[in-house]
């Protein structure tokens, strides 16, 4: 096994810690709201709080983003001790399953594997997770485990991903590139054509298509797009305020003006 000189947890980051599970603790027993919650109560909650905080990071706001994953924390604090008051598992036994399985799945860490590179890092952390669902009986696909409820980009990319961690993949960026020339030419002889569900599957296959080549240029395509909507509102809201009431009968080289006049002072 490999040496490893690991890190004391400072004091604070360990009084902090108590500190947000105490509160935790003095929420669920004090607070009408939070003793009547359960765990699927406390999902929606969770998944709203991932999405705020995807968007402070989209927004490039450090003083927000430190705010909502905090908010993060506290919800997975508050999850665990509702299933422990449900008998169902603990904060501790939370901590210790994650700890166990990560360990498991960085053997070039705690192990004695090698690995080039961060590539490999992912084909192994994605084989090991593969074994340890053969081993409980689950699924044995290797697009298992991806979310069927994930926004359809960011389950785009991750399928995209697995597939490529078993080797079914491009070698370079020439592979996505010429399959998103092949299908904005189908999509563009769909649209000619006037099917409607032809056109639907080949925007589908456009969009699957450009994530592929985003994964290969390593670029999150959920996070590119967030910020191309930021950007797109930020303008617009330029825009907006530039015209005020004549904003519904601006023509649309006004409008492109203070678009661009918008875009230069970013």
């Amino acid at each position: 096994m490999t040496d490893l000189i690991e890190r004391e947890v400072p004091d604070e980051q360990l009084q902090a810690i108590a500190r947000l599970v105490q509160l935790v603790d003095t929420l669920r027993l004090h607070c009408p709201w939070d003793r009547k919650q359960t765990v699927a109560s406390l999902t929606p909650h969770l998944i709203e709080e991932c999405h705020e905080f995807a968007d402070a990071v989209a927004k490039k706001d450090n003083e927000n983003t430190c705010e909502e994953i905090g908010d993060l924390l506290m919800g997975a604090f508050m999850v665990a001790r509702v299933a422990q008051d449900d008998d169902s598992f603990s904060i501790v036994e939370v901590c210790d399953n994650v700890c166990e399985k990560l360990i498991r799945r960085h053997p070039h860490v705690y192990g004695e594997t090698e690995v080039a590179d961060d590539g490999e890092v992912l084909k192994n952390w994605e084989q090991i997770k593969k074994q340890e669902k053969v081993d409980k009986g689950e699924e044995k696909s290797a697009l298992s485990g991806v979310p069927s409820s994930l926004p359809a980009l960011l389950r785009a990319y991750r399928v995209g991903q697995k597939a490529s961690n078993s080797g079914f993949d491009w070698p370079d960026l020439q592979g996505p590139t010429a399959k998103v020339e092949e299908e904005w030419a189908e999509l563009q002889e769909a649209i000619a054509g006037g099917d409607k569900q032809r056109i639907s599957d080949e925007m589908g296959d456009m969009l699957f298509a450009l994530t592929n080549m985003a994964r290969k240029l390593k670029i999150e395509p959920e996070m590119a797009l967030r910020g191309t909507v930021e950007r797109f509102t930020s303008r617009f809201n330029h825009v907006e305020q530039q015209l005020g009431d004549k904003l519904g009968s601006a023509t649309l080289e006004e409008m492109d003006a203070l678009w661009d006049e918008a875009k230069s002072k970013e």
